[in-house]
């Protein structure tokens, strides 16, 4: 596989955490030269840039800049704004690119349910828009339990199961401030939306109302070539017992073939439909083995950064080359896969419960100790203020302190170094209930453990 010409360039956009690490990653092993544009959204003073954002103003200015900075190819895998904005400019450029409009159908969930129904009503769950703008009254005579999620959103804010009439209305209460920033993500999307696809399209300003469903969670990752939906595997979600927040992600997948299958299926009928005819995608859905019943729970138009990593380690698969790839029109099934150097791989996530729990970031001996014992550890910590983490609370339902990645020989040896790797960074290991994960913080916090390097029997083998 060759390179581009070295005087061209590829723009990332939005492009932090596992992004910043996989596109730099990759770039480097194709020799591909990078520009970034775009901004944090979830640290200041970044992302008071949100108060004055325009997708259209941005991208102009993008395609403006492009001749004199050598640009000829764009990638972004970020929910919010990157993936539409990316398109967007592949658009104006003629460069290869997802199709406008493709993006914008996946990430207008009550749309994409929609086109669902249309193509695979059997993976689909009955949906129906709340009558309410954010902060408005909720209108009665809804059947629960409904789950329900924003129209547009990521990071699955504000989606949670609700049993009754007040625990919507509180669910759908607002402080200025909170409005103020709900509104400034979803805008942008929303003034796009309309004018590419209906004008009369419901607005993204509104939650969906659907179906619970109580089933494992899986998630599809594949790509789309020349029209071609290509799977590239499935990485299996593992929640904290009794809630809906992550745990970890852990591959290789524990779901029969012939399922993933069925799930590749849906995900061609529904990207065919959609006009996703280019780019990486990640569909989310739940299994329920007893029923033998798949369910679709959302499409996103972009790669699901946070495995590429996973993939890496354990398939020799590197999703963030494969963007690369995609974003210069080269067949990503052409792209040189490694030796796996792990059997089984997880992304780890320390969440508290508790808003009262003390929360310890990792000391500078205790970081170096981690990369000691385990020099294939990726470690993102996400500190956050007071404020921030109030407003997890009320978004998320939790808080997300930290992500560890490591790999293992197999899911015994993989736990094993979780459970090590976690005594060193003074954090409970994500395999345990709520309950006893905050009760180990508070305990941490008042008795605190000296940092401890060592090293696992097994470090050597899952490099």
């Amino acid at each position: 596989m060759t390179a581009p010409p070295s005087r061209a360039r590829t723009l990332t956009l939005f492009d932090y955490d596992w992004d910043a690490v996989g596109h730099a990653r990759a770039a480097a092993a194709r020799g591909i030269q990078l520009d970034e544009a775009g901004f944090d959204l979830f640290s200041f003073p970044s992302n008071a840039r949100l108060a004055w954002f325009d997708l259209d103003r941005f991208v102009a200015r993008l395609a403006r800049q492009a001749p004199g900075r050598g640009w000829s190819a764009v990638t972004s895998q970020h929910e919010q704004f990157g993936a539409l904005a990316a398109a967007m400019l592949a658009e104006r450029m003629g460069w290869p690119g997802t199709p406008v409009d493709a993006i914008l159908t996946c990430q207008h969930k009550w749309l994409a349910r929609t086109v669902l129904e249309r193509v695979a009503p059997e993976a689909n769950v009955p949906f129906a828009l709340l009558q309410a703008e954010y902060g408005a009254p909720v209108p009665t005579g809804i059947d629960y339990p409904r789950f329900v999620k924003p129209v547009k959103a990521a990071f699955s804010v504000l989606a949670r199961t609700v049993h009754n009439h007040a625990e919507l209305h509180r669910h759908t209460r607002f402080g200025a401030w909170e409005l103020w920033v709900i509104r400034h993500l979803v805008e942008p999307f929303e003034r796009i939306a309309r004018r590419r696809l209906d004008p009369d399209l419901p607005s993204a300003h509104r939650l969906l109302l659907e179906a619970p469903v109580r089933a494992a969670q899986f998630n599809l990752d594949g790509y789309v070539f020349d029209g071609q939906v290509h799977a590239v595997g499935v990485v299996d979600a593992v929640m904290y017992p009794g809630t809906q927040a992550f745990m970890r992600f852990e591959l290789p997948s524990a779901l029969p073939p012939a399922v993933q299958a069925r799930a590749l299926d849906v995900a061609r009928r529904f990207l065919q439909a959609a006009g996703f005819r280019h780019g990486l995608f990640n569909m989310e859905f739940f299994y329920d083995a007893a029923r033998d019943r798949l369910t679709v729970i959302e499409f996103n138009p972009r790669m699901a950064s946070q495995f590429s990593d996973l993939y890496l380690r354990v398939v020799g698969i590197d999703l963030h080359a494969l963007a690369l790839a995609l974003a210069h029109g080269e067949d990503p099934a052409r792209v040189p896969s490694v030796a796996p150097v792990a059997g089984a791989a997880a992304s780890f996530v320390y969440r508290s419960f508790q808003p009262d729990a003390v929360v310890c970031q990792p000391t500078a001996a205790r970081r170096m100790a981690l990369a000691e014992a385990f020099p294939d550890a990726l470690l993102l910590p996400f500190p956050k203020s007071a404020g921030s983490v109030e407003r997890d609370f009320k978004w998320l339902g939790s808080y997300r302190y930290g992500i560890l990645h490591l790999g293992g020989r197999d899911a015994s040896d993989l736990r094993a170094r979780c459970e090590e790797a976690s005594a060193l960074l003074g954090w409970p290991a994500p395999y345990r209930e709520p309950a006893e994960h905050d009760a180990t913080l508070i305990r941490q916090a008042v008795e605190p453990q000296p940092a401890r390097p060592f090293t696992h029997p097994s470090t050597k083998a899952a490099r």
